[in-house]
């Protein structure tokens, strides 16, 4: 994750106006000193938010060090020690929940994709996120899910286009759609055409759409209907740039992803691991040495 953006630094900036607003009132009862604390893990799960967290307490004190035990993406146990933290006590106490809430959340996310990632092992279909995600939490909910072995689907609407439901009740069907967009978006984008139906999908293939999107379909609908989207891509040469095309599979209840191993589709989509997820919980601990001082 690229941290020094303007992006980045002004989500940090929010979330700490918010929490600090005018300043911390407690302040006055400490003596500023050098301390040092531990991250402690309460649950099992993956780890996600590493270099973000460092980030959060250099923005409020440089001399701040933070050091991470546990890498992004690597698994912790419940006890562990995620990190150490050392500086001045206003800057670790300033930052202690912000940091927390942020890593509690992306490591949920990342711990949720692992488990689908793991029930998709060695099939070949690659776990890929969706647009449901927390307002101007997108990137960071996203990098999360790749902490967990997923991949990300686009990050917004200028990222490819995408025919859905609604694009095609609203236009003068499929072919018309596609065409408009061929002849007006950037050469280098995409185009999917999300499919309720075997005949939108293959009509789709047909006019050339890069990646088809089986809505809500069953694994025999699938397994059936795969071979011949694959068979009309290879044959169709007029109206696409590549004779394989890309198939996805959404909206599926992710206890039943496993049905979809042997379909032969390329992606699985899913909310899921951003909308359904729990926070993995952490605590901050200080150092009982510091307390001698």
């Amino acid at each position: 994750m690229h941290l020094n953006t303007p992006t980045i630094n002004r989500l940090i900036d929010i979330w700490l106006d918010e929490d600090l607003g005018k300043g911390d009132l407690t302040q006055s009862a400490i003596h500023e000193q050098i301390v040092s604390a531990n991250w402690i893990a309460k649950k099992t799960g993956i780890f996600c938010s590493g270099p973000l967290v460092k980030k959060v307490f250099q923005r409020l004190n440089p001399s701040v060090q933070v050091q991470l035990l546990v890498e992004e993406g690597e698994s912790f146990e419940a006890g562990q020690i995620i990190l150490e933290l050392k500086g001045p006590t206003s800057a670790l106490l300033a930052g202690e929940r912000t940091a927390l809430n942020i890593a509690m959340h992306l490591s949920g996310i990342a711990t949720a994709t692992a488990k689908l990632v793991l029930d998709l092992e060695n099939t070949g279909i690659h776990l890929v996120d969706t647009r449901k995600t927390t307002p101007g939490l997108r990137l960071l909910e996203k990098y999360a899910v790749r902490c967990g072995g997923g991949t990300n689907h686009r990050l917004g609407l200028d990222d490819a286009a995408m025919l859905k439901e609604n694009h095609i009740a609203w236009s003068e069907g499929i072919g018309q759609a596609i065409a408009a967009l061929k002849s007006s978006i950037p050469w280098t984008s995409k185009i999917i055409v999300e499919a309720e139906t075997p005949l939108q999908a293959e009509e789709a293939v047909l006019l050339g759409a890069d990646a088809i999107l089986l809505d809500e379909m069953s694994p025999a609908e699938v397994h059936l209907l795969v071979p011949r989207l694959r068979e009309l891509a290879a044959k169709n040469t007029k109206t696409r740039t590549s004779n394989q095309v890309v198939i996805e599979v959404s909206g599926i209840d992710p206890a039943n992803i496993k049905s979809y191993a042997n379909t032969g589709i390329d992606l699985i989509s899913s909310s899921s691991p951003i909308t359904q997820s729990s926070w993995i919980d952490f605590s901050m601990r200080f150092n009982i040495d510091d307390t001698c001082k």
